[in-house]
């Protein structure tokens, strides 16, 4: 296999991108799968990186753009897997033996959590697919509450083609200039990221208003 050539203005020798372009380099498109899927079980290795450098490959003619495109989605799809049996491993009744150890959560949460996922829970899979840091932690619950399997392959291989598609044509498209997409996902990556400390902070607050009232009210 030829060694691939990134025209770069900085040469990505280092790093997730060189470390992307070695699997491709040594694999093909097998190894653009192989970096998806890792990225899936591994959060912080980001797919605004790996996805569009994919698709640079393919302009260059290193792999084709089927290729790109099947063998990310398939990388996406066995990383997604993964994390669905560490779902149904954990299983519900140990899910709620952990979850009653906790402190400022109710059993209560985890039954409306249980109850949102049964009326959302294809939409959540689906669309979770295409919004950085929730694409990895949507397999979870979905193997939490035991999502018939053949469905959440559907689901997480359609979402996983979307948001796929969408960065390596980026990559393909820009050309030398691919490393722009990851700064542009980044700032949604980094919003959404944001929002959810936010959520979590607020809530926290709340728990702790309501326990702290319940505790003032309480008869001496």
């Amino acid at each position: 296999m030829d060694h691939i050539t990134l025209a770069l203005p900085q040469e990505p020798a280092d790093g997730i991108a060189g470390w992307a372009a070695d699997l491709v380099d040594a694999m093909g498109a097998p190894g653009a799968g192989l970096a998806v899927a890792l990225e899936n079980l591994f959060p912080p290795l980001p797919s605004e990186i790996i996805l569009p450098l994919a698709g640079f490959a393919a302009g260059q003619g290193v792999i084709s753009l089927f290729a790109a495109l099947f063998w990310t989605t398939l990388g996406s799809v066995v990383g997604a897997v993964a994390l669905y049996w560490i779902g149904a491993l954990i299983g519900r009744e140990r899910m709620y033996a952990i979850w009653a150890k906790l402190p400022l959560v109710k059993t209560a949460d985890l039954e409306r959590t249980e109850e949102w996922f049964a009326k959302h829970g294809t939409k959540a899979v689906f669309l979770g697919r295409m919004v950085p840091i929730f694409r990895s932690l949507i397999s979870v619950p979905a193997g939490l509450e035991r999502m018939p399997l053949p469905t959440f392959l559907v689901l997480t291989g359609l979402g996983s083609l979307v948001w796929n598609a969408v960065l390596v044509l980026s990559g393909y498209w820009l050309g030398d200039q691919w490393d722009k997409v990851g700064d542009y996902v980044g700032v949604i990556s980094k919003a959404v990221l944001v929002m959810v400390v936010l959520a979590m902070a607020f809530y926290i607050v709340v728990r702790l208003r309501s326990r702290g009232t319940a505790q003032h009210r309480r008869p001496s």
